[in-house]
């Protein structure tokens, strides 16, 4: 009896739990990427220098390459060689196809009922499949390389009630930044987000992972849907797991958000905080120097169609430049088949190596001093990507596309409505 981060603790350890309990979990997956496995490794070494420092089990740790992929300075591919050193002497394959947050659903790894814990703070995305997943510091995830074991105070939870008819224009990703808006940056602090009602329900998984994602953004330590049949018809030849189907019953939510989305409008998030949000057509007059589809919280198949589909045929402004990374190899390799990368290149868009991109100010888009950039990324926050006097805004697929038509932000009705382009 309690919330859906109750109902996941309390399956786990065979046991009732509630909210504020401290607890021990073995955890189902132990994840580490490119930039956050050498203080991973630095943990893991202090901890099993007496016992021939063996991960706990070379087939639920994993570590993915894609902050900075294909290695962009000296410095990163001295790194690279240091983590692939310790992923041959641990027998762990290193994946290389893309994002973690989408790669280790793709892989089968994340299932309904289970614990993950990544050296990364968007492994929150992980609860759109009803599995708790939840960001660590490397040392943490060291530990957990080591033991399979960490540990949480159960979190108290935030009910976020999503109703309605989502508005033509309007996307998963303006709702997140409604909800952002709403709570804060730091208003869901140590605190699940269970995100539930009937346009979640009628969300597809790629929509539900947007949700999950940005509860880090509120501070929260997890995002939460309940699995449900869509979630099984994802899964679907990816694991041959059994898994649970676990809900919230007779939940005491802490504080209940509730959302209509009938009357929305396409929302964009201003520098340098996600929560300073505007419609869009509120701040059409910024112009933008480059615009950028992909990451974790809107790189898939569905976010690329919906960009191509504004696209097709037309040309970017020869004002800005556009940058397309794909979430995952998979997604590459579809978007490919249906014609969506050659509508970006056509466009004249740079498309990209699956992976993070310019989401990190590494590589692949680095924004020069006083630059503006239009992103489906899930922060603004000063200097992210690039230079820190560069500012970045925040929306959805459709106003990333609608922008790079017109060369400043732009509501995205304006053009997928119109043939009137400002």
């Amino acid at each position: 009896m309690g919330t859906l981060a109750e109902e996941i603790f309390s399956y786990r350890l065979g046991r009732p739990v509630v909210a504020g309990d401290t607890v021990v979990v073995d955890v189902d997956h132990v994840m580490s990427h490119d930039t956050t496995t050498p203080l991973a490794i630095k943990a893991f070494r202090k901890l099993t220098q007496q016992n021939n420092g063996r991960v706990f089990d070379q087939k639920r740790a994993h570590i993915v390459f894609d902050h900075i992929i294909p290695a962009a300075t000296i410095q990163a591919a001295t790194l690279h060689r240091e983590v692939r050193d310790f992923a041959r002497e641990q027998e762990i394959p290193i994946l290389q196809e893309g994002i973690c947050h989408q790669v280790m659903p793709e892989k089968g790894f994340v299932l309904p009922g289970s614990i993950i814990v990544g050296a990364d703070s968007h492994s929150c995305t992980y609860g759109a499949f009803g599995a708790f997943g939840t960001g660590m510091g490397s040392t943490d995830i060291g530990v957990a390389y080591a033991t399979g074991r960490s540990w949480f105070r159960v979190p108290e939870t935030i009910n976020v009630h999503i109703t309605g008819e989502l508005p033509p224009g309007v996307f998963a990703k303006d709702i997140s930044l409604e909800i952002v808006r709403r709570l804060g940056v730091d208003g869901a602090n140590y605190r699940a987000l269970e995100y539930t009602g009937e346009v979640i329900e009628n969300f597809s998984m790629s929509e539900r992972m947007t949700f999950s994602n940005m509860a880090i953004e509120m501070g929260g330590k997890a995002g939460l849907i309940a699995a449900d049949a869509t979630t099984q018809a994802w899964l679907r030849g990816r694991t041959d797991k059994d898994y649970p189907l676990l809900r919230a019953h007779n939940p005491h939510y802490e504080q209940i958000i509730e959302i209509d989305v009938s009357h929305m409008k396409p929302l964009v998030a201003c520098p340098p905080d996600v929560n300073i949000v505007h419609p869009a057509e509120e701040v059409e007059d910024i112009k933008i120097d480059q615009v950028f589809l992909g990451t974790c919280t809107n790189g898939r198949l569905d976010d690329l169609e919906i960009a191509a589909n504004i696209l097709r045929g037309r040309t970017i402004s020869p004002d800005l430049r556009m940058v397309v990374i794909p979430a995952s190899r998979e997604i590459y390799l579809e978007a490919m088949r249906r014609g969506y990368l050659e509508i970006f290149a056509a466009a004249g868009a740079s498309v990209g190596t699956p992976g993070c991109g310019p989401c990190i100010g590494r590589h692949f888009g680095v924004l020069a001093p006083g630059e503006r950039a239009m992103t489906t990324m899930n922060r603004n926050f000063t200097g992210r990507m690039g230079d820190p006097t560069a500012e970045i805004y925040l929306g959805s697929p459709a106003t990333v596309a609608a922008t790079a038509l017109t060369g400043h932000i732009t509501d995205p009705r304006s053009v997928l409505f119109t043939e009137n382009l400002v």
